[in-house]
């Protein structure tokens, strides 16, 4: 191989394994959804941010997210709806339910009839959030 090419070739694969990873947050809590932009934004991740579900579904249709962290309780169209929308238009898009109902959730949807790939509840340590989105992102 010339140089050149050598060279070509060691651009290309820094560039590829530079490659940040884009995560949408979508939750109603200013609050909530400032802190996780700052947490996730703080590791390398290109952060995008929605209000609300429908927020979510059109961002998510812009930015085209590697994974999508979906609050349950949200105005307009609730995580759940929003999360099968999601996983249509978008198949291989990772999706964490993050919420206070995890609960609810398990009773109400006891045999993972949900779209999503994994349920982290918001009283979880942000370390059990970082791993559970690394380890999707991973598979």
């Amino acid at each position: 191989m010339s140089p050149v090419n050598h060279l070509l070739l060691l651009v290309i694969v820094c560039v590829i394994t530079m490659t940040s990873k884009r995560i949408l947050i979508a939750d109603d809590s200013n609050t909530a959804r400032g802190v996780l932009a700052k947490f996730f934004a703080q590791r390398d991740f290109d952060v995008c941010e929605a209000f609300d579900g429908e927020d979510t579904i059109e961002k998510a249709r812009k930015f085209k997210p590697d994974l999508i962290l979906l609050d349950v309780a949200m105005p307009h169209t609730n995580g759940i709806v929003a999360a099968s929308v999601l996983k249509e238009m978008l198949p291989n898009v990772r999706i964490v339910l993050f919420t206070m109902y995890t609960e609810a959730i398990a009773r109400a949807f006891p045999d993972e009839g949900l779209a999503v790939d994994a349920v982290i509840s918001k009283g979880d340590s942000m370390g059990k959030l970082e791993e559970c989105v690394q380890s999707l992102l991973r598979s």
